[in-house]
């Protein structure tokens, strides 16, 4: 059909009969149950023709009823028949203002309730702040989905370059976790790209490592929109391609922490990892891509909460998913998930000093 229908074998690509509707319990139990057996089985083959699988890439949006409901399906059916293997999710996150469907925030906490156990780790975008990335840096004025989509893609390529090519400093999927993933449920990264720049302008910046680095704390770069500013690091994931010596990263790092917006958790001092693999990128002579892990991602969650508060208090829509088989119970026990959720976020940023003496008092 597309431009790049070669790459996949076409009995890979699965369609149905019919969408899901944007009803999570659509996509989770009815139109889900009737798929999923086919999908594992697909997965299953290429899985066995794997020397060493490592893991699985998952794409889905938050807000459709086949993004939220059948990708929390497949992960949760990934977990039982490849236990160990990590799932690292890109998750499309609702636009704060840019909304294609009303019932996107009772979907998005459904699905994030579902997988947050079953994902090792969460890439977010909203595609607001890519419209804005596009807009502003590209100088697009109406961006499509394909434009959006590229940008996505070479963020999705440089968190894969390092497995893809040889280089001075090397990363696995599980080394990510191990770097970015403070505790199981806190494992929502932040994606930061630079440089964004249009074709022409590329040929006559070339912007150094320390630049390019900086950009990486600029929230018109970031990928989903909160301010860091507000939240503290816990750790930081600097992916560079091109031409880059590791000597230029670390001065670029020094000069980063010596400045005071950027806070990091008192409990994680050093927080940074860098991998600067082989194999340059088209176009820019160097790239960076920072996956930071930061509490003020629990912005996105709680602007997403609210919403979700505001519909269910009326019970909007609830017939809709409670007629395709779910239990109203489900809303609920999502919710006080999410809330859950961002009480940890919470608590990793209080400095460590004020956890301990609360937990002082609690004895006496």
């Amino acid at each position: 059909v597309g431009t790049y229908r070669q790459l996949f074998h076409p009995e890979q690509l699965i369609t149905g009969k019919e969408d899901a509707a944007n009803n999570y319990a659509r996509g989770h139990y009815t139109i889900g149950k009737e798929l999923i057996d086919l999908v594992l089985d697909r997965c299953r083959k290429l899985a066995d023709q794997c020397t060493g699988l490592q893991g699985f890439l998952i794409f889905h949006s938050f807000g459709g009823g086949t993004g939220s409901g059948f990708a929390s399906l497949l992960m949760e059916r990934l977990s039982v028949d490849y236990g160990k293997k990590s799932k690292l999710e890109f998750a499309i996150y609702p636009a704060p203002q840019v909304s294609t469907a009303v019932v996107e925030p009772y979907n998005s906490i459904l699905t994030t309730h579902t997988t947050l156990e079953h994902s090792d780790c969460a890439f977010m975008v909203d595609n607001e702040a890519i419209y804005d990335i596009s807009r502003r840096n590209l100088d697009i004025e109406r961006p499509t989905y394909t434009n959006l989509n590229r940008l996505i893609g070479q963020i999705v390529s440089s968190i894969t370059a390092s497995l893809r090519f040889d280089g001075a400093l090397n990363v696995d999927l599980t080394e990510f976790q191990t770097n970015l993933v403070p505790y199981p449920r806190i494992h929502f990264p932040l994606v930061t790209y630079a440089p964004v720049i249009s074709a022409e302008k590329a040929y006559h910046e070339q912007l150094t490592v320390a630049e390019i680095t900086n950009a990486c704390f600029e929230p018109a770069n970031q990928m989903v929109k909160c301010d860091p500013r507000h939240g503290k690091y816990m750790a930081c994931c600097l992916l560079y391609r091109g031409d880059v010596v590791p000597k230029d990263v670390n001065a670029a790092i020094a000069a980063i922490k010596s400045r005071r917006t950027i806070q990091f958790v008192d409990w994680c001092p050093t927080g940074f990892k860098t991998v600067v693999p082989g194999g340059d990128l088209a176009k820019v002579q160097r790239a960076v891509c920072m996956l930071a892990n930061t509490t003020a991602i629990a912005e996105a969650w709680s602007r997403l909460d609210h919403k979700f508060d505001l519909m269910y208090a009326k019970r909007a829509f609830v017939h809709w998913y409670v007629g395709e088989g779910m239990e109203e119970g489900e809303f609920s026990e999502a919710r006080e998930d999410l809330a859950a959720l961002e009480k940890d976020y919470e608590e990793v940023g209080l400095d460590s000093t004020e956890g301990a003496e609360e937990g002082e008092e609690e004895e006496y």
